[in-house]
Formats: structure tokens, sequence, C-alpha cells
């Protein structure tokens, strides 16, 4: 006789990740080959919530398609180089400073 929970775990550990691109690609059987939902998830082991949430998440997130703005602006890509510039605009002020104290030594001990 089989436990409840080792089956459970059995299903968790045979889980598939499947990639974006072929998410997408079973949403474009349905959408536009017109092939039934309940084919694609027999054919392909997946749960129908499962393939019914791809496809909210995919229209949710359909108009990222069509935006263009950049990524790196749209992710919040200038704050971050704001953010680097300054930092290196910092170290350019540390290490001149660094330089001037080394060179201001250098003469009071007589070195060239």
């Amino acid at each position: 006789m089989k436990n409840a929970s080792n089956s459970t775990d059995h299903a968790q550990s045979t889980r598939r990740h499947l990639s974006a691109a072929d998410k997408v690609k079973l949403l474009r059987l349905h959408l536009i080959e017109g092939k039934a939902i309940s084919t694609i998830c027999d054919e392909h082991g997946l749960q129908p919530s499962v393939f019914y949430t791809w496809q909210k998440i995919f229209f949710e997130n359909g108009a990222a398609a069509f935006d263009r703005t950049p990524r790196s602006r749209r992710d919040g890509g200038d704050q971050k180089i704001a953010k680097l510039e300054a930092k290196l605009k910092h170290k350019d002020s540390v290490i001149a400073a660094v330089a001037e104290e080394l060179v201001r030594t250098k003469k009071e001990l007589g070195e060239d």
C-alpha cells in the first residue's frame, strides 16, 4: 500500500520546469492554431490551471512587447547609472587627494 505523502513527494520531484519560450509555444498552439487546452495539457503532462495561469501572465505582460522604452530604463537603469557615476566620481576625488598627499610628502622628504 502506498503512503499518500510518498506519492505527493514523487509528483513534486518529477515536476518539469519549462522555459519561457516553451510556454509561449504551448500558448501559441491554443491561441493561434486553435488546439484545445485539454489536448495540449494531456500531451505535455500539464494541469489546465497551470496553462490558464501562463495565459493570464502572458496577457498581463503583453504590452511590454510593444513598449519602445529600452528595458534598462523601464527597470530603473537610469537611477543605477546615476548612482554608479556618483560612486566613480567619489573614487576619482579620493584618488586625486591621495595622489596630492603623496606628492606633498615626497617634496617634504626631498624626493623627486
